[in-house]
């Protein structure tokens, strides 16, 4: 493979989240000495781990170790898999997959307000009428995302 492909595939790899900054801990013989093996690549890394033991009969423990993971990593690999096919061998994005302050109550609180005024309310004044209302504190931040979200869904 060459350099310009195989940077091309670091950057790929980076992009969609499967780059497996711990290659090096991977000792597998196809992944050292065969170039269709990418120890860089986690989903083709997870897969390979885990068909070596359901189909080739390796130990959990030996797998485990030949390709850079915990054993419990391999459960958590084999759940997946098991569970969502191949796209389970993805890794998920870490942290909050929304906004867990601003919830229905207050965004249609937020809303009543902009619809009230006479002008549009700035985030802070809105942040001010949210902790009033619930108690609640919030980045005028979040507000914004929150707004520009509901006049992406043209709410």
């Amino acid at each position: 493979m060459s350099k310009e492909s195989r940077d091309f595939k670091h950057e790929t790899l980076r992009q969609y989240g499967v780059f497996n900054s711990a290659a090096d801990g991977v000792s597998e013989e196809h992944f050292l000495s065969h170039p269709f093996f990418d120890p860089r690549d986690m989903v083709q890394v997870k897969y390979e781990m885990l068909r070596r033991v359901r189909i080739d009969g390796d130990s959990v423990s030996q797998a485990a170790r030949d390709f850079g993971f915990s054993r419990t990593a391999f459960y958590q690999a084999l759940a997946l898999l098991e569970q969502q096919g191949l796209p389970g061998l993805i890794p998920k994005r870490p942290g909050p997959k929304g906004p867990h302050k601003l919830k229905d109550a207050v965004l249609e609180f937020i809303g009543q307000q902009q619809q009230d005024a006479d002008e549009v309310l700035r985030p802070e004044v809105l942040v001010e009428l949210v902790r009033k209302k619930f108690a609640l504190s919030v980045h005028p931040r979040s507000i914004e995302r929150a707004l520009s979200r509901e006049r992406k869904k043209g709410g």
